[in-house]
């Protein structure tokens, strides 16, 4: 795997766990936790700093998936099942939502796909 510098664009982290997917409220409903990228910061580090930043959950962004337009998704690994004080958002705004029940949650077509070739059965 080689990290590259994330392009210009947004920066969607994708961390689920146990069949369940991290969310985080927006204005317009619910979504992946996001940011832009820091000058000369990998797509992966900042998945990694956003999900910390937004929700105290401690994750490794491992792999990019295939990106679409100005999104970059990537794939996170839980490093910590509870969250640190830190968190941006209060506790109600940060949710995980099983696999089966994102259909209505706006989402790129790579992390669909991601999703429906790891739901548990």
């Amino acid at each position: 795997m080689t990290l590259k510098r994330a392009a210009a664009g947004t920066v969607e982290a994708v961390v689920g766990y146990d069949g369940r997917l991290l969310l985080v409220r927006r204005p317009d409903g619910w979504g992946l936790p996001s940011g832009t990228p820091e000058p000369a910061e990998t797509a992966e580090a900042t998945a990694a700093r956003v999900v910390y930043e937004l929700t105290g959950y401690l994750v490794d962004g491992s792999q990019t998936l295939e990106p679409q337009d100005t999104v970059s998704a990537v794939l996170c690994q839980l490093l910590t099942e509870s969250p640190s004080d830190g968190a941006g958002l209060p506790p109600e705004d940060i949710r995980w939502t099983p696999f089966t029940d994102t259909t209505n949650t706006p989402l790129p077509q790579s992390v669909r796909t991601y999703l429906e070739g790891h739901t548990p059965v």
